[in-house]
């Protein structure tokens, strides 16, 4: 399908909104393998806040050019003193996160499903950031690390949250204590990939465009509902299944993925 270019290329990211609603976002850093400098930081955010407000959007497939993901952190572009200017680290400037912690958490926070294709290298920043997404498709050779520790440093980029129910406990305090490199393959029986392939692009976009292909009414409340298993008891999930459910039963977009499954046919939604 055509692809439309909604946000070009400027040296760090890009958008290309297909007409099937899935948009192709690349981290086009390529040269210097992806990694994060301060201009990456503003680029990366700016993206998310153009996918927040993006008419027919149905999910999203996240990437990097080039031989790497993302490397994680440029060091030598932080070497600076900070400008006074600059916020404090505990300072909230992007709802309940700071400007690290949200090109990680924005992928989270986005209203529709965002799958991250990796492959070459994903340390310290770049795996915060893979790990915001809700799919992860690794190359089995994919050099992995949670780097921080290596720098005299603790993630802070939303790791912590993220990586809440994906890792098992003990797994993780040795990942982040020892920062010890893993492969694609070790990544998913850890719980950081969700599926490995030998061509992680194809198969991330194939999965988002059979999401784009569901009912985006119901796409966008089941994630609503992921966001909230691990913050609300019992009693609240239960109540906020009915309320999301309530809101789309019988809808224009429920009955039309009834009637399109019946008749074996593509569904013809309308947009959020």
């Amino acid at each position: 399908m055509a692809q439309v270019a909604t946000m070009p290329a400027n040296e760090r990211v890009s958008i290309e909104l297909g007409e099937d609603g899935v948009a192709q976002v690349r981290l086009t850093r390529g040269d210097k393998m992806n990694a994060l400098d301060p201009e990456m930081f503003a680029r990366i955010i700016e993206a998310g806040t153009v996918l927040q407000r993006m008419k027919g959007l149905r999910a999203v497939v996240l990437s990097g050019e080039g031989p790497a993901f993302c490397a994680g952190l440029d060091i030598s572009s932080f070497s600076r003193a900070p400008s006074p200017d600059e916020p404090e680290l505990t300072e909230r400037t992007y709802g309940n996160s700071n400007k690290f912690q949200q090109v990680a958490m924005q992928w989270r926070k986005l209203q529709v499903p965002v799958i991250a294709a990796v492959h070459g290298v994903c340390f310290g920043g770049g795996l915060q950031i893979a790990s915001g997404a809700d799919i992860r498709v690794v190359h089995p050779q994919t050099r992995m690390a949670i780097m921080e520790l290596k720098w005299g440093l603790v993630p802070d980029m939303g790791g912590y949250v993220l990586w809440r129910g994906l890792v098992r406990d003990d797994v993780l305090r040795e990942l982040i204590y020892t920062n010890r490199e893993f492969t694609g393959e070790e990544a998913q029986r850890y719980g950081l990939a969700t599926h490995v392939d030998e061509n992680p692009l194809d198969r991330a976009t194939i999965i988002a465009s059979e999401i784009a292909n569901r009912n985006p009414h119901a796409i966008r409340a089941a994630k609503r509902l992921q966001a909230g298993m691990w913050e609300r008891d019992t009693d609240a999930i239960l109540l906020e299944e009915s309320i999301e459910q309530h809101a789309i039963m019988r809808t224009r977009n429920q009955v039309e993925a009834v009637m399109a499954g019946m008749e074996k046919r593509k569904p013809n939604f309308e947009d959020v």
